[in-house]
């Protein structure tokens, strides 16, 4: 090799290795970390398949979506207390959409993982929902907005904690918009019902999760009635 193009060559790699790697995300993690994945149905051949991807709220309407759709469609959840920002929850997600073909993704994500920024939290949205197109080509996919927190053992109070969620709410909806995803507004369906909550001001009571589980199936019919 001519010298002249040995200098060249080592150039371009000094060049490149000169070039700091990228920052690795910042990882934030609660005390206690889990997952529920709950994928029935794999027999089932005849009926479409959806995916609620969420948090502790989603686990507490999944009975009753899973009830509404009993016959027309197989519901499936993925329940975590990863956050966007943290690359946990692509992982997860990944893993759950490799199992089976899924039609139609609700998904959620915004009331765990209080040490991220808000900043942090939009940058991470675009990733999710391209996670999610790339594990589940084809799929509809329905974004959720995030439930108020209401004041532990004081529930007719709003937490100063859902200020935070609006916030979060608007930047998803604004990225949903942009993506053309429909939002289920499940955040407006409960604001202003106090009596759907459980004492702790976070979870909903019975009777708040079946509300909750009726909206969700009704928006899921539709997604399922319409084409792909």
């Amino acid at each position: 090799m001519p010298r002249l193009a040995i200098v060249t060559v080592a150039s371009i790699f000094l060049t490149a290795s000169a070039v700091p790697a990228a920052d690795p995300p910042r990882v934030v993690r609660e005390n206690i970390e889990w997952l529920d994945v709950w994928v029935p149905g794999n027999a089932v051949k005849d009926q479409p398949r959806v995916l609620l991807i969420g948090d502790s709220i989603t686990r507490g309407y999944y009975k009753t979506v899973e009830d509404k759709l009993k016959g027309k469609a197989v519901v499936c959840r993925l329940a975590t207390s990863k956050s966007l920002g943290d690359p946990g929850l692509l992982d997860e997600v990944k893993l759950v959409l490799g199992q089976a073909k899924f039609d139609v993704v609700h998904f959620n994500n915004g009331m765990h993982g209080w040490g991220y920024t808000e900043g942090e939290y939009v940058k991470a949205i675009p990733d999710l929902v391209a996670t999610i197109r790339k594990g589940a080509p084809g799929a509809k996919l329905v974004w959720a907005s995030t439930t108020p927190v209401r004041v532990n053992g004081k529930i007719e109070q709003l937490d100063p904690k859902t200020d935070r969620v609006k916030a979060r709410n608007k930047s998803a909806a604004e990225v949903m918009g942009k993506e053309k995803i429909p939002t289920n507004d499940l955040f407006a369906l409960v604001v202003e019902k106090p009596e759907l909550f459980s004492n702790d001001g976070v979870h909903l009571n019975a009777k708040g999760s079946a509300a909750m589980g009726e909206q969700v199936a009704a928006e899921l019919q539709k997604a399922l009635g319409g084409s792909k």
